[in-house]
């Protein structure tokens, strides 16, 4: 996002239309023929006005929203000659994040459970819900490869239905294996199967997919749906939406974990400035941009394995991107 004075704000939307429904071309769509419109030749002084305008440009296409709001702030940042992390709370400068286990044989999760605490990581996220039959087998072969001391944590990704995911979450606990928390273990418009497994399962549920918007995280907290809500960016639609959802989570007690999509550098930072704000998010899992096979971003959080230390910077601190090409829009 250019402003006539110079400055350049940055942001991000990957395409991950089997979660959000946002395609590339979609995403394209929506910032250039809807909330470009919205915006152009506007002051970046009007803050408040230029994210209602950019939220009421188009219906949903939450995954370009975050990539445009993230720019406002970077923008906004710049102005002020502030890092965006300290004008939304500047609560720390360090998180440490999780890494991702995918799913696989047991014994190939738990090579790659032990790979990953030799690379220095403490908390393993290990994806589960494929085959429901063998997960307790592949979180033994994790457990018994790594010890008692890494949390794990897992994500089942909407697979089981509310009474398998009690009995599997109860019997991984009653083994031993001290789950920390389980990710939307039910579908995501089923709250009253959330409900369900949060009352009775062992270890504490997290919202995932169930939670777009700080409407849905309403519900959840009136339904006691979940024990705590994932923020992100790419689906409820930038910053200034996750600082509600953020915000009604403090209020109501409830702890929050800031996650990410398949996203790289630019977009994580923006989440990595929001995690540092605010005490409330006291679970990060923000691996992406160490997956990512080469970093063009110059500027930004530093990404060290598992410590991420965000930049103090002005806005969102990205100094530019090797080899950006525009479109002919």
């Amino acid at each position: 996002m250019h402003t006539d004075t110079g400055e350049i704000g940055y942001g991000e939307a990957p395409p991950t239309g089997a979660i959000t429904g946002d395609t590339t071309g979609a995403i394209i769509g929506a910032i250039t023929d809807h909330i470009r419109k919205a915006l152009v030749g506007r002051d970046i002084d009007d803050f408040e006005d230029l994210t209602t305008a950019l939220d009421g440009a188009v219906v949903k296409n939450s995954s370009a929203k975050a990539a445009v709001d993230m720019a406002l702030w970077d923008l906004y940042g710049q102005k002020y000659q502030i890092p965006v992390y300290k004008l939304l709370g500047g609560a720390r400068k360090k998180i440490i994040t999780d890494i991702t286990i995918s799913v696989n044989s047991p014994e190939e999760m738990a090579r790659d459970a032990v790979n990953a605490i030799k690379r220095g990581y403490d908390t393993l996220k290990v994806k589960v819900g494929v085959d429901p039959t063998l997960d307790v087998a592949r979180l033994k072969a994790i457990r018994d490869a790594v010890g008692s001391a890494p949390r794990i944590r897992i994500d089942a990704n909407q697979a089981w239905a509310p009474k398998e995911a009690v009995r599997l979450l109860n019997e991984m606990q009653e083994s031993g294996l001290a789950i920390e928390l389980v990710e939307q273990p039910v579908k995501a418009h089923d709250l009253e199967g959330l409900t369900y497994v949060t009352e009775r399962s062992y270890v504490p549920v997290l919202a995932d997919e169930s939670v777009f918007s700080a409407e849905d995280a309403l519900k959840i907290v009136e339904m006691r749906a979940a024990d705590l809500i994932n923020i992100k960016l790419m689906k409820c639609g930038g910053l200034t939406s996750a600082l509600k959802i953020a915000a009604l989570a403090e209020i109501s007690g409830m702890e929050c974990m800031i996650g990410c999509m398949l996203e790289a550098k630019v977009s994580v930072n923006a989440a990595v400035h929001l995690a540092c704000a605010k005490k409330v998010i006291t679970r990060v899992d923000l691996d992406g941009p160490v997956l990512c096979s080469e970093d063009p971003i110059d500027g930004g959080a530093v990404f060290n394995e598992k410590e991420i230390t965000v930049s103090d910077a002005p806005g969102l601190g990205i100094k530019g991107i090797r080899g950006l090409t525009y479109l002919d829009v």
